[in-house]
């Protein structure tokens, strides 16, 4: 069949669900459950003839055979049974449960789903469908997804700067969706940078990619997105660990991260107290591999993927504001970066672009070195993609276009041949280098550099469109009222 109809179905039967209240995540769940059934009884018929480990009594046709609350009974019992189950079976289906509570419709989904060869349809189509929900679900601000959802023209930004090579390993310790992993893989795969051969196409299959995600629903969506995109085995391992990658040490070194770590400042447990409320405790992790201990989570996020590179290993992660400039173990952190590691651009990014609105962030790029006397970090350039940038996500949202500059200045191909744009005669370019020294002499060895003068505070007519001056508004508050809420849990 045409890959068209497919397409058109699977996003009209999401707007049929939304009558019913069944919203873009519940939805993608479902549909996660369904197709990867169908696809483990592709699998297990000529010519692939192949075990993965889903029992008889609970394959596709079992649910294709039923009809009315027996189907939504067995249906709910495959759900509970499977996600008892190891390896990436397990994971695919741990917690998992019924959103779609009409028969009727639970049966109109399945034939959907049954309509379609999804093992011969291509990587692409598929990957398309589920990043399309992807997005949507994101754009949903009741559902809480966006906090996993980086904007992908970003995402792909770092991938074309950090430009990862076949035969190594990428890792996220955060990894949400799996944005960075399915850019990396976009990118290498791609026949203008580069023509892998079987071994590498294998290994970029089942070796390249590691992961963390804590959060069983957002991890299952990961699993499913990367395997329709091609990577990963139906009845393999999975590649993305539930486990919390803070709690220790790694138990493996790789060649590049790649990650936009949780927003909010402090890691926490919730626990019942001896009244029977909900409470929760300031969670600070002790770890000798660390500079500093701190319940600062997006600190210990960094400190941690130093500790996950390679010594040759290279990183982009996104951090908030507060990583540049905040003081103790924020400044131990990055004078430590700047010793040990070689800490080489900075890109100061707008608001408007992430779905939480109020977060002021930047990414930081830097390379492990060995152990050395010496500071490994020369000079650092900073980019300011923030200062007269004015970004929505709707009216105006933020394009790998609109990137192209910073990475032409990164300039991936040879980054020891960068050339500034700002000049005292060129005071509005956005590209220059500080000296460490300079560095580590400003007041807590801040980082948050900026030079450019905010044109709306002296030139009226400069100011941007009202409604992207009300949502700098918004962000502006939301980021106020988030500080004053984390000064109260001090």
């Amino acid at each position: 069949m045409t890959t068209a109809p497919i397409v058109n179905k699977v996003w009209s039967f999401c707007t049929t669900l939304r009558d019913d209240g069944v919203g873009y995540g519940d939805y993608l769940e479902q549909l996660t459950y369904l197709i990867f059934l169908k696809m483990a009884d592709e699998y297990a018929k000529p010519p692939y003839n192949r075990d993965v480990g889903v029992p008889a009594e609970y394959n596709w046709e079992s649910l294709t055979a039923l009809r009315g609350a027996e189907l939504e009974a067995h249906y709910i019992k495959i759900l509970r049974e499977l996600g008892q189950h190891k390896g990436m079976l397990g994971q695919i289906f741990t917690k998992s449960q019924n959103k779609i509570t009409d028969p009727a419709k639970l049966f109109r989904l399945i034939a959907m789903v049954d309509g379609t060869k999804w093992v011969t349809l291509g990587a692409d189509v598929k990957g398309d469908i589920y990043e399309g929900l992807l997005e949507r679900n994101a754009e949903d601000t009741k559902s809480g997804a966006g906090q996993y959802f980086t904007p992908r023209a970003l995402i792909r930004t770092m991938v074309e700067c950090i430009r990862p090579e076949p035969g190594k390993t990428i890792a996220d310790p955060a990894c949400g969706t799996g944005g960075f992993f399915l850019a990396a893989h976009d990118f290498l795969t791609d026949q203008k940078n580069f023509a892998l051969d079987r071994e590498q196409k294998a290994f970029l299959k089942n070796g390249t990619f590691h992961g963390n995600e804590i959060v069983a629903g957002t991890r299952r969506l990961c699993l499913m997105n990367m395997f329709l995109h091609g990577i990963g085995e139906m009845g393999g391992e999975p590649s993305v660990s539930p486990a919390d990658a803070l709690i220790s040490p790694p138990s493996d070194t790789y060649d590049y991260v790649l990650a936009n770590p949780p927003f909010g400042k402090k890691s926490s447990m919730t626990f019942t107290n001896a009244e029977g409320e909900q409470e929760s405790d300031d969670l600070t992790y002790n770890r000798q591999d660390f500079w500093a201990t701190t319940s600062n989570k997006q600190l210990n996020f960094v400190q941690h993927i130093r500790t996950m590179l390679k010594t040759t290993g290279r990183a982009a992660v996104v951090v908030p504001d507060n990583v540049l400039f905040e003081g103790g173990a924020g400044e131990t952190i990055r004078r430590k970066l700047l010793q040990n590691t070689d800490l080489h651009t900075i890109l100061r990014l707008p608001t408007g672009i992430f779905y939480a609105q109020g977060v002021k962030a930047n990414v930081i790029f830097f390379d492990n070195r060995p152990a050395s006397p010496e500071a490994q970090t020369s000079k650092v350039w900073f980019y300011d993609y923030r200062t007269n940038v004015h970004h929505t996500l709707k009216q105006k949202p933020m394009t790998y276009a609109h990137l192209q500059d910073f990475i032409a200045c990164y300039n991936p191909s040879n980054r020891h041949e960068r050339v500034a744009t700002w000049s005292e005669e060129k005071s509005d370019g956005r590209w220059r280098a500080f000296e460490r020294e300079e560095l580590l002499a400003r007041d807590k060895a801040s980082l948050d550099v900026f030079w450019l003068k905010d044109s709306s505070m002296t030139d009226l007519d400069s100011l941007p469109e009202p409604d992207i001056l009300l949502a700098e508004i918004i962000d502006n508050l939301s980021a106020a009222i988030a500080s004053f809420d984390e000064l109260k849990s001090v």
